[in-house]
């Protein structure tokens, strides 16, 4: 398989998703997107400024899956991969194929956490937050409306370890992808 290649991000704009990291990903994407040759970058803190009515604006018109990467500010990358895109709502969406994933630099490693079945709380994405996964009263991932601060806990959906060393974290860069296959 080729490598997958990234578009659409400026040279000046700093990188969170790298090759390294989107091609440890794609070996865990379900199968029929790991055919993808190339992502998109539909939205950036860097390029499109901190705002999240913004960030549903720029990714309302994709069709099909997304990837979300968060860079803390002690340099930890994480996020989610998503089957449809964010949209601000009042309820749950998504399938079984969402799922959480953190690198590791030190080990070149990707762990992924797929969803267990335990409930049906996806994608949770309101005017004044985004929430992946959830129940007993927690979030797996959770990001505020200004895209700086968030929390990550351990959730039924994924049965995840929390995605940063600390519950919460400063969200310093924030990218979403979507794929070209």
């Amino acid at each position: 398989m080729n490598a997958i290649k990234l578009t659409d991000r400026r040279g000046d704009t700093d990188k969170v998703l790298t090759e390294r990291i989107a091609n440890a990903l794609r070996v865990q994407l379900p199968r029929r997107y790991r055919l993808a040759t190339e992502m998109n970058l539909l939205y950036s803190l860097d390029q499109h400024g901190i705002s999240l009515s913004t960030l549903y604006r720029l990714v309302k018109n994709t069709k099909g899956p997304i990837v979300l990467v968060v860079k803390d500010a002690d340099d930890n990358v994480f996020g989610a991969f998503l089957n449809e895109t964010l949209k601000s709502g009042s309820r749950y969406y998504g399938t079984g194929e969402c799922f959480l994933w953190k690198w590791s630099e030190t080990e070149s490693k990707i762990t992924t956490y797929k969803w267990t079945g335990k409930n049906e709380y996806m994608i949770l994405s309101e005017p004044d937050f985004i929430a992946i996964g959830g129940g007993e009263g927690v979030f797996g991932l959770w990001i505020n409306s200004e895209l700086e601060k968030g929390y990550s806990q351990p959730c039924p959906t994924f049965d995840n370890e929390r995605l940063t060393p600390n519950p919460e974290f400063e969200c310093v860069e924030l990218e979403v992808w979507g794929f070209r296959i």
